[in-house]
């Protein structure tokens, strides 16, 4: 586990007037009565009703339904597939764009959640699987919803341009550049300021932190395919056995991470799926590995794949492979990492430290490595400015009590995945909020 603790950097950059305890109770207090007015129902719609990466059809149409509602918003649906932009002019000044994601995951539900999924549906390929709101994607679309009508209503303290994009396949870390490649960044306005947020199960509701650096990890999606020789369970001598074949590359490439990378450099190489295989007398003629690759630096990221490369080719040989037999190796899906721009990073930081309260804004920490596509909306060349931060979604009582022998907290991408929605939603939606009038506030 890799550990960075990040200084704040305090001493706000926000005009008097957006930081008085009148402006701070009038949000709080518009937000609060808007998640009991709408919000919570619509959170728990989402919830019930999850949908899988390429496929969200039916939460777009319910996203540009409720943004359409918001007085001076414009929406364009399918940017990038199923992807929602929302654009709200408001008078000369720069653009921020604002991101939230969509996709639920293929895992069934078990939280005991009172609205827990019981969806089933087809993905992008066809195969009907589980679904189930196990990141909390659920509440970013939520507090979007919520950031629009606050922005809306409060048009008075910023000028400028806002543009909100729901975002499909986050999940499958492809739905980000999916949208720059429909033209996000040339039919709608350029954004100098980027904005995003992720609940986060392993921090305390109440609070949020942001990386003055790098924020989440590089992502690689591979596909390993060994193709064997097909033969009888008993005469294994008359083919070659991929799960043999491929068993040994899984050992091997942890090889690669314990003896052939630095141990002063992050690197994860996970084998999530392996599948051979019909009967237990039968020597299949083929094995599919599906393995995540997780860096920190292009360089180790790059030499990752290289190794997965090598480790396959090299097993293949030791087995006798033919050049056509040998192990196939693609990558199919990949993120780069995700780097807050400094400058912006503390000066946000600083101005939500002032205006959230003492001890709202903790330092940031790596607690994993975690990937994030909203890499491809600020990526160097763009010129395009970086803040991503996390919100708490786990109450103390929660932790508390796990830490005494109590119900352990579930990780993202858990079926006893849950995290309470209602502070999440609305220090989310506050915070945000606030990042905007501090970048486009009147002065």
């Amino acid at each position: 586990m890799i550990k960075k603790t990040l200084p704040l950097f305090l001493g706000a950059a926000m005009c008097a007037s957006l930081s008085t305890p009148a402006f701070a109770d009038d949000l709080k207090a518009a937000i609060k009565a808007d998640y009991d007015k709408s919000l919570g129902g619509l959170w728990d719609y989402f919830h019930r009703n999850p949908e899988l990466s390429y496929v969200e059809v039916k939460t777009a149409a319910r996203m540009a339904q409720e943004l359409r509602a918001v007085p001076g918003v414009v929406v364009t649906e399918k940017v990038g597939g199923t992807g929602v932009v929302a654009v709200l002019k408001n008078g000369n000044g720069p653009t921020v764009l604002l991101r939230a994601d969509m996709d639920g995951l293929p895992v069934e539900e078990k939280s005991g959640l009172p609205n827990a999924s019981k969806v089933t549906m087809a993905n992008r390929e066809g195969v009907v699987q589980p679904v189930m709101h196990a990141c909390g994607h659920d509440t970013h679309i939520t507090a979007m919803v919520s950031t629009a009508r606050q922005l809306a209503r409060l048009k008075d303290k910023w000028q400028g341009t806002v543009v909100m994009i729901i975002q499909p396949a986050e999940e499958r870390i492809g739905g980000a550049e999916a949208m720059v490649k429909d033209g996000l960044y040339t039919r709608f306005p350029k954004p100098e300021y980027a904005l995003a947020f992720h609940v986060a199960a392993e921090l305390p509701t109440g609070h949020i932190a942001a990386s003055e650096t790098i924020q989440y990890s590089s992502a690689d999606s591979i596909e390993l395919t060994v193709k064997g020789v097909g033969t009888h369970g008993a005469a294994p001598h008359l083919g070659k056995d991929p799960v043999y074949i491929a068993s040994q590359i899984v050992v091997a490439l942890q090889g690669v991470i314990a003896r052939e990378k630095s141990p002063l450099l992050p690197g994860v190489i996970t084998v999530g799926s392996f599948h051979a295989g019909t009967k237990n007398n039968i020597i299949s003629d083929r094995a599919d590995l599906g393995i995540t690759v997780r860096a920190n630096d292009e360089k180790t990221r790059a030499e990752l794949i290289q190794a997965i490369r090598d480790v396959a080719a090299g097993i293949g040989r030791a087995n006798s492979l033919t050049d056509a037999q040998m192990p196939d190796v693609k990558v199919v899906e990949s993120t780069p990492t995700t780097i807050n721009d400094t400058v912006l990073a503390r000066r946000l930081n600083a101005s939500l430290s002032n205006s959230l309260g003492a001890g709202v804004v903790v330092p940031f920490e790596q607690r994993n490595m975690g990937a994030e596509d909203f890499a491809w909306l600020v990526q160097p060349d763009s010129g395009v400015k970086g803040y991503y931060f996390a919100v708490g979604g786990t109450p103390q009582a929660w932790i508390d009590a796990a830490a005494k022998g109590g119900p352990p907290i579930a990780g993202h991408h858990s079926p006893l995945f849950k995290i309470a929605p209602e502070p999440t939603i609305t220090l989310g939606s506050e915070a945000m909020t606030r990042a905007v009038i501090e970048l486009l506030g009147k002065k």
